[in-house]
C-alpha cells in the first residue's frame, strides 16, 4: 500500500510539473503575440494609410507560399491551441490545489501574496471575455459601437478604430481589460520564470518580479496609448 501511494504521489508530482510547464510555455506564446500585436496597434500614430497597410499586410504575408490569410490562420490555430492548453492547465492545477487544501482557515492569510497573484483567476476570466469581444469587435463581426455599420467604417480598420474609441465607455472597457492584463502578466511572468527554474535565489526572484512589472507596463501601457489618444483627439 505504501509503495502504491508513493508511485501515485510521484505520478501526480510529475503531471503537476508537466501542467505548470504547459501553462508557462503557452503563456510565453501569448506574451510574444501581445508584444507583436501592441507594436502593430501603434502604427495608428503613423496615420490612416500606414495603419491600413499594416492591416492589409497581415492578410497577405507569406504569399505566394501561403494563400491569403494563410499565416493569419496558422497564428490563430497556434493561439487557440495555446489558449486551450493554458485554461485547461490552470483549471487542473486549481482543482488539485483545492483538493490538497484540507485545513480550512477562518481568516484568509493573504498578507504575503501580491494583488496580482490573488486576482489571477478572475483576471483570466476577464481577459477571456474581453478577447471574445475584441475578436467580434475588430475581426469577426467588425462592429461599430457608434452605430454606423456602413462599409466605409467597418471595412476600414483605421476608421473603425477611431469611431470605436471616440466613445468614452468603449475606451473605459478596454482600459479595464488592460488593467486585468497587466496584473495577469506581472504574476504570470514571475510564475513562468519560476517554473522554468530562473528563480533559485532571492536576487533572481526579485529580477523575475521586476521583469513581470516591465512586461505588464510596456504591453498594457502600449495598448492603452491608442484608445486614450483617440479619445483625447491625438489620433483622429
Amino acid at each position: 500500500m505504501a509503495t502504491t501511494s508513493l508511485v501515485k504521489g510521484a505520478r501526480t508530482t510529475r503531471s503537476t510539473i508537466a501542467l505548470k510547464l504547459l501553462m508557462a510555455t503557452s503563456g510565453i506564446v501569448f506574451i510574444l503575440y501581445t508584444l507583436a500585436h501592441m507594436y502593430g496597434n501603434l502604427k495608428a500614430f503613423a496615420g490612416e494609410m500606414a495603419y491600413n497597410e499594416y492591416a492589409h499586410h497581415l492578410r497577405v504575408i507569406g504569399e505566394p507560399l501561403l494563400p491569403e490569410h494563410g499565416l493569419l490562420w496558422i497564428m490563430r490555430i497556434v493561439l487557440i491551441v495555446s489558449l486551450v492548453a493554458h485554461v485547461a492547465s490552470a483549471a487542473a492545477l486549481a482543482g488539485r490545489a483545492h483538493k490538497q487544501r484540507t485545513v480550512k482557515y477562518s481568516v484568509k492569510r493573504n498578507l504575503a501574496s501580491s494583488l496580482s497573484s490573488r486576482t489571477m483567476r478572475w483576471g483570466g476570466v476577464v481577459i477571456l471575455v474581453f478577447v471574445i469581444w475584441h475578436l467580434l469587435h475588430f475581426t469577426i463581426a467588425k462592429i461599430n459601437p457608434a452605430g454606423d455599420q456602413s462599409a466605409e467604417i467597418t471595412q476600414n480598420p483605421y476608421r473603425l478604430l477611431v469611431a470605436s474609441f471616440d466613445l468614452w465607455w468603449m475606451t473605459l472597457i478596454y482600459l479595464v481589460a488592460l488593467l486585468a492584463l497587466a496584473f495577469h502578466l506581472h504574476h504570470g511572468t514571475f510564475s513562468a520564470l519560476q517554473t522554468l527554474g530562473f528563480t533559485n535565489s532571492a536576487a533572481s526572484r526579485a529580477r523575475a518580479r521586476v521583469a513581470g512589472w516591465v512586461l505588464a507596463i510596456v504591453i498594457a501601457g502600449g495598448f492603452a496609448l491608442v484608445p486614450l489618444s483617440v479619445l483625447f483627439g491625438v489620433i483622429d
